[in-house]
């Protein structure tokens, strides 16, 4: 490895620690805001009401301003500031900011004029047994889709800022959705119930874009009223946008397939699956989308200088630190799956049978983790390159299998006598464990290799010290059966992280000496 790839790599780690330490800031208060709403809604009609009505607004933000924009802005605008041409990059984001700025209020204001046939024929039919919870999930919808505008104009923001190679404030982005959420169930819902919840929604969106806007200024870039249709920068970001909006789509469509499905199984399912999916992502989102979220405007940089060495070192070093973190998170989860719902959700009117609903769905969502975690660096690596059809290609055809699993293993669950919303859960695992598979084999073909022997081994040492510390958690659980959640779970994190930690020192995985080494270097500067 040479030295500029090696500055490469530690520049990625640096700005993935960054990230990573925001990322969990962010998880942490997030997890309080999901007790305090699990605590107060449980899993009853208001909550399915709630994310039911959700769905149309995150919907709205990740078709339109999410990942599909932010995978074919940053690509293009880092290039042209790679390239000395910042007064073009500038003019590339005021055209992006003004169109999707008009795109948004124009759909959301559809959706909301909509939200009747949105709820009752897309969202939840299954709600049509009770009209009450429909009117409630139909108000709901209207209420939270000024977050779709705020989040679209916050997604390109963050986009800019990391362009800069700055990650720390737009990580705490989160941060501030979450805090608004918590000042709507504990200021607003005492007063306005599930309203005060969906209005804390649009105070957190809101919050979200407010914290990045006084580093955007700082960048001093100008603004310019146009929309660049004609100008070759904004048709580069349309036509890598465009496979990657078709990609976005039909991710949500597994969603609101989910949704319609879990909304006519047992009462709680959609909420079930709301917040195991979400358990899911918290430790996916401080692995991967932190490592990758570092890493793509380096990729970037790296592609429009033509150095698909750098590229190729620098991914396969970003998929060992995945590997070496997930599959222990994996592993985890799925043996501490019940003390953890019970830890952080059982309270108020989260009973016991709330928690058993989600841990179930819980136990076949973490099986994917890994897959969850590997397949966000090599999607965001395909961008760094100017691809996205090939992931969109096989996303499609990845999404496709989830809604044929999710039917199939749906209705084998229920035959067998199993909660059948756990099979959505299998479901999208096990296409998602086939899309990683696929993205890897491609991304070999495309770079002419990809460090294979260093990944394996990294995984390989990373298996080994998972199956010591799963064996470990295994008799913890037998040992501390008769315990309080908090004990169980909150001992069984602290037991397994420390076995895993040992376990790969033991093994001498390079990521931990180097860790260890900067640590000491640190302390004996101080």
């Amino acid at each position: 490895m040479n030295n500029e790839t090696s500055s490469a790599t530690r520049q990625i780690a640096r700005a993935a620690g960054l990230v990573m330490s925001a990322f969990v800031l962010g998880q942490a208060i997030g997890l309080v805001r999901q007790v305090l709403v699990a605590n107060t809604f449980g899993t009853g009609s208001a909550m399915e009401a709630f994310n039911a009505a959700n769905r149309v607004s995150e919907t709205l933000f990740i078709l339109i301003a999410g990942g599909a924009l932010g995978s074919a802005f940053i690509p293009t605008f880092t290039g042209l500031l790679t390239n000395d041409r910042a007064r073009e990059a500038w003019k590339l984001a005021s055209a992006i900011a003004n169109l999707v700025l008009i795109v948004l209020i124009v759909v959301s204001a559809l959706a909301a004029i909509f939200a009747p046939q949105v709820v009752r024929y897309v969202l939840a039919p299954g709600f049509g047994n009770d009209p009450a919870k429909e009117t409630l999930a139909i108000n709901l919808v209207r209420v939270m889709l000024p977050s779709a505008v705020l989040f679209g104009l916050s997604g390109l923001v963050m986009g800019i800022l990391n362009s800069h190679q700055i990650f720390f404030v737009p990580a705490l982005a989160p941060s501030m959705y979450q805090l608004g959420m918590i000042f709507g169930v504990l200021v607003l819902s005492p007063r306005m119930g599930i309203y005060g919840l969906a209005w804390g929604v649009v105070i957190g969106s809101a919050l979200y874009l407010a914290i990045q806007i006084p580093l955007l200024l700082r960048q001093r870039g100008s603004y310019s009223p146009i929309l660049g249709l004609k100008r070759p920068a904004v048709r580069e970001v349309a036509r890598l946008m465009g496979p990657r909006l078709l990609g976005a789509a039909v991710v949500q469509l597994n969603f609101l397939v989910n949704t319609r499905l879990a909304s006519s199984m047992l009462e709680g399912s959609v909420t079930a699956v709301v917040l195991a999916f979400a358990l899911m992502l918290m430790p996916q989102a401080a692995i991967a989308q932190s490592i990758a979220t570092a890493a793509m405007p380096t990729l970037a940089a790296q592609y429009a200088r033509g150095k698909l060495d750098e590229v190729r070192s620098s991914l396969a070093a970003s998929l060992r630190g995945v590997l070496l973190l997930s599959i222990p998170a994996s592993l985890g989860l799925v043996l501490l799956r019940e003390p953890v719902v019970a830890m952080l959700y059982q309270r108020g009117e989260f009973d016991a049978h709330s928690t058993e609903l989600v841990a179930w769905a819980l136990l076949w969502y973490a099986a994917g983790l890994v897959g969850h975690s590997v397949m966000e660096v090599l999607a965001r690596a395909f961008y760094a390159l100017h691809d996205t059809k090939t992931p969109v290609i096989v996303g499609v055809a990845a999404m496709s299998l989830n809604l044929v699993f999710s039917f199939t293993f749906a209705a084998w669950f229920e035959r067998i006598g199993w909660m059948p919303h756990g099979g959505l859960a299998l479901a999208n695992s096990l296409a998602t464990a086939l899309e990683m598979a696929v993205l890897v084999v491609l991304m070999r073909r495309r770079l002419n290799g990809l460090h294979g022997r260093q990944v394996l081994q990294g995984t390989g040492q990373a298996a080994i010290a998972a199956v010591a510390m799963s064996l470990a958690l295994w008799a913890w659980l037998h040992l501390t059966s008769s315990q309080s959640a908090w004990v169980v779970g909150g001992g069984g994190i602290a037991t397994g992280g420390a076995i895993y930690g040992v376990g790969v020192l033991l093994l001498g995985v390079k990521e931990v000496r180097q860790v260890l080494e900067a640590v000491k270097a640190r302390l004996f500067m101080s």
